[in-house]
């Protein structure tokens, strides 16, 4: 696929916010990795993975390792000695080539960079050619401290739905983050986070969710993609227990003044049906611990 040199849903998002300029967004960074983001990416223990799959559906997923599991194998190379566990919805879509979204979160530090390309399965693991590759700033991290792993359990245990049940519901509306995923034609996949206090995000009905959307870089890198194509993949994760929740669905910018000024720092709200939700038990042995809200969360 070729990629153009601009993005017109960012341009599009940007325009109606009233923000960024000609030439402000995704094509202005470009595909090598800095040696500094091979070290983060070399002392992280997991990675927050976007995709779709043959369906068009996007998903967004998480996979971990030891130290030294994902780094750079030339400029624009990574090696990821990882895949989605069974049952995940990205299982096998990296079979062939497809276009990835990755975000390099660290949780302890509050900081995270964000990687956009292509990827294919080489055995064991993920291969993956970079096309852009940036760093974020730290808004809306919490901050968690990475526990000692929790042993080896049984096989991931995997239930599907067409609609949240009330214990999904409440996982939710306690998250203080999710992982959103997404991809536009012309433009590729990509990974992001988002953040807020606990109840930041609401669910209106078994199938609807409704969240803010704050001030950030004003790149509008997810909001561009959704502009484009609104099919997106959410993941929550249980983090002391190591479970996950992952969510595919369409979601719609809600541009309505007024009901953003409803909602504390919200500029627009956005708004997402939910289509497919997959839980996973026992996704991960990574445990962390709680240890700080973002200084940026709205209050």
């Amino acid at each position: 696929m070729v990629k153009t040199p601009y993005h017109e849903g960012e341009q599009a998002v940007q325009k109606q916010a009233g923000e960024g300029h000609a030439g402000w967004g995704s094509p202005m960074f470009g595909a090598e990795i800095p040696p500094p983001f091979d070290l983060f990416l070399r002392r992280q223990r997991m990675l927050v993975i976007g995709g779709v799959d043959d369906s068009g559906a996007a998903w967004s997923t998480v996979v971990t390792g030891p130290r030294g599991f994902a780094g750079a194998t030339g400029t624009r190379t990574i090696a990821v000695h990882a895949l989605p566990v069974p049952g995940d919805p990205l299982e096998g879509v990296f079979d062939q080539q497809r276009d990835i979204g990755i975000l390099a979160i660290e949780p302890q530090s509050s900081q995270r960079i964000r990687i956009n390309g292509v990827a294919r399965r080489e055995g064991d693991g993920l291969l993956v050619t970079t096309e852009q590759v940036l760093g974020n700033c730290p808004k809306y991290l919490q901050q968690r401290a990475l526990r000692p792993d929790a042993p080896a359990g049984p096989a991931p245990q995997v239930r599907r739905s067409a609609l949240l049940d009330e214990d999904q519901q409440r996982w939710i509306t306690g998250a203080d983050t999710f992982f959103i995923a997404s991809r536009a034609p012309q433009h590729g996949a990509d990974a992001s986070h988002r953040g807020g206090d606990p109840g930041f995000v609401r669910v209106t009905a078994p199938d609807r969710l409704v969240w803010p959307d704050y001030f950030g870089n004003s790149f509008y890198m997810t909001l561009g993609n959704l502009q484009l194509d609104p099919a997106c993949g959410l993941t929550f994760l249980d983090w002391e227990s190591g479970h996950a929740l992952h969510v595919t669905g369409k979601a719609r910018i809600d541009w309505d003044e007024g009901r953003a000024k409803a909602v504390q720092g919200a500029l627009r709200l956005v708004e997402f049906e939910v289509e497919q939700v997959v839980e996973v038990r026992d996704f991960t042995t990574l445990r962390w611990r709680f240890a700080a809200p973002s200084p940026f969360n709205p209050r």
